[in-house]
């Protein structure tokens, strides 16, 4: 019975949790490794997304999560379009936004897109399911309204998500 109660207790305490964590790396168009994005399940319930990326123009670029883990160069239309869930297109929208879109990222003279978001709108897990996910960032900003996908124009990199270790 001594033996046996420590064990019955220890069945009862909870696991530590551990987070859901996905990354990927970053490639332009030619198919260079440009940089990271790095997706993390936080115990607060919310889901931390950083990216940190190089080589782009001065600007504003559109950054969304896409709904199929391929890409494909040179025009990452193999990403397919926004994780959109049931929602619309854009934080301006009634209905919206898709889980998927994410605040535009400035681009300084540097060329460098460093941002960290945080949303409750998707997960790490989400991102993992059996035909993958992708990041792209756009060649233009995201007007967060027009329909199906902020008029962000062409796709200048990509990444694809996968489960990734803390």
């Amino acid at each position: 019975m001594r033996i046996l109660a420590p064990l019955a207790i220890a069945t009862l305490l909870p696991l530590a949790a551990t987070a859901d964590i996905a990354a990927g790396a970053i490639f332009d168009a030619d198919g260079a490794e440009i940089g990271t994005i790095r997706i993390v399940d936080e115990p607060s319930g919310m889901t931390s997304i950083m990216i940190e990326a190089s080589g782009f123009d001065e600007g504003v670029r559109g950054v969304h999560l896409h709904e199929t883990g391929t890409c494909e160069a040179p025009d990452f239309e193999s990403a397919g379009g926004h994780i959109a869930g049931d929602m619309m297109h854009g934080v301006s929208v009634d209905g919206g936004p898709h889980p998927g879109d994410l605040p535009n990222a400035h681009v300084g003279a540097d060329g460098m897109i460093m941002v960290e978001y945080f949303t409750d709108q998707i997960t790490a897990a989400d991102l993992l399911d059996d035909d993958g996910s992708a990041f792209i960032v756009h060649s233009g900003a995201d007007d967060y309204e027009s329909q199906p996908s902020g008029d962000a124009g062409g796709r200048l990199a990509c990444a694809v998500i996968e489960a990734a270790e803390s």
